[in-house]
């Protein structure tokens, strides 16, 4: 039993992923090498937008929150899903639309956009720009009115809540560079700025309260916590705002222990509560946004390695060095993130050796983990890492002038290549 649905043994005793074989994966594409599974990506898609059907009535929208693997591969998938996305650069609007994902169906975030991507965004009639400050907000109404238009808006909110999860990815609570607080009457005061400008639409609320969340309570609390911003609204205004986004954050499961919710209980509770309270409080049920990422990539992506070095340090450790590390996933020297490590070619094997995985770049940081369980290793084999599909991709770099892996998508036996490998000239291709 593996963490992912779509992980197996086949007859040979090698690790399968989407019915396709790693060590046969590796053979071909060559390692390291990023592999997800359309039909598990798809799968997560579709129980989300059937949470939103059952429980809302098909009244919401489901956003891919792209930040978690952003290629034109996945956009594509999205379009044809017939669910929106989220961005939070750049680089990912312009990527999104490259492919002809409907503009309407985005959402643009940031703490700090730019001039520049908020006059993409109004040029290209994204669908809502997530608003984080007053900054921002005076800049998008000039760029609207420079180019005749109204820009439909949220105002991100900082509801307050603890999601009980690393402090890095903890993004609900006042003491964050993300949104407008409550406490301090700040969000109050947006709104009514933001009803004062004329090429400005205020359509509705945002919340993101974290990350990798099990549990249920702080997403019902958080939708308690908006509603009563938006009575508040209403009872100030007279305006009734007509859509609430309450984010993402949905747990995964990364080792066998873990034990994340099904996404659609996260979404019955919560709709429960959003339904009890509008009701409470006198006002409609507003039209409902999601931003799943890590819950639609997360486990649908492994990473492969080919073992170099085994060092054995008597009564100390030992280290499996592999041909990636760090720059290909920043995640354990970042946060020391947990992940299950399997030896792809020898699958069917007892995992009785406790070994430190390392990378091969130039840091005695650059571990993928530490001290975990995994079959006995040579020289050659080749490893398997799993549930990589959300931020490692997405937060590679070139540090040591490393290129960075290819991704390979594999569907129903079949694998191919949505994104290259780089090559040295790829890495220097911008020096001068």
């Amino acid at each position: 039993m593996y963490v992912s649905d779509c992980i197996s043994v086949n007859g040979r005793g090698n690790l399968t992923v989407g019915g396709c074989d790693t060590v046969e994966i590796a053979k071909e594409f060559g390692t390291p090498a990023y592999v997800f599974d359309e039909n598990e990506i798809r799968k997560n898609i579709r129980e989300f937008r059937k949470s939103i059907d059952e429980n809302y009535g098909g009244k919401g929208l489901v956003h891919y929150a792209s930040k978690a693997f952003s290629c034109k591969e996945i956009y594509r998938i999205c379009a044809s899903e017939k669910i929106g996305i989220d961005v939070v650069s750049g680089g990912e609007l312009y990527t999104a639309l490259s492919v002809g994902f409907p503009a309407e169906k985005i959402d643009f975030h940031g703490n700090n956009k730019t001039y520049e991507e908020l006059e993409t965004a109004v040029e290209n009639n994204i669908g809502r720009i997530i608003v984080d400050n007053i900054t921002e907000l005076e800049t998008l109404n000039s760029i609207a009115a420079k180019h005749g238009k109204t820009a439909g808006i949220m105002f991100r909110i900082k509801p307050g809540i603890d999601a009980h999860t690393h402090d890095f990815v903890k993004t609900g609570q006042i003491d964050s560079k993300f949104g407008f607080a409550l406490e301090t009457g700040e969000a109050m005061e947006a709104v009514k700025i933001a009803l004062e400008m004329s090429n400005i639409k205020l359509c509705g609320l945002h919340c993101h309260i974290g990350s990798q969340i099990f549990d249920i309570d702080p997403f019902e609390l958080a939708a308690k916590v908006m509603l009563e911003l938006f009575a508040d609204v209403k009872s100030q205004t007279g305006i009734e705002l007509e859509e609430l986004n309450l984010g993402g954050g949905f747990g995964i499961k990364y080792l066998e222990s873990d034990n994340p919710k099904p996404f659609g209980e996260y979404m019955k509770a919560v709709s429960k509560t959003v339904h009890g309270y509008c009701e409470k409080l006198g006002l409609k049920v507003p039209f409902i946004h999601i931003e799943p990422g890590r819950s639609i990539v997360g486990a649908a992506g492994i990473t492969l390695y080919t073992v170099g070095a085994v060092k054995e340090i008597p009564d100390i450790r030992t280290y499996v060095s592999v041909d990636g590390g760090m720059a290909d996933n920043p995640r354990y020297a970042l946060y020391k993130s947990d992940y299950e490590v399997v030896c792809a070619n020898k699958a069917t094997e007892e995992r009785t050796e406790t070994v430190t995985v390392a990378g091969k770049c130039c840091e005695s940081g650059d571990l993928i983990q530490e001290n975990t369980k995994l079959q006995s290793v040579e020289a050659g084999d080749i490893l398997a890492v799993l549930s990589t599909g959300a931020y490692n991709y997405s937060m590679a770099s070139n540090y040591n002038r490393i290129p960075k892996p290819p991704v390979i998508m594999v569907k129903d036996g079949e694998a191919r290549i949505i994104v290259k490998r780089e090559t040295y000239e790829h890495v220097s291709e911008c020096d001068i």
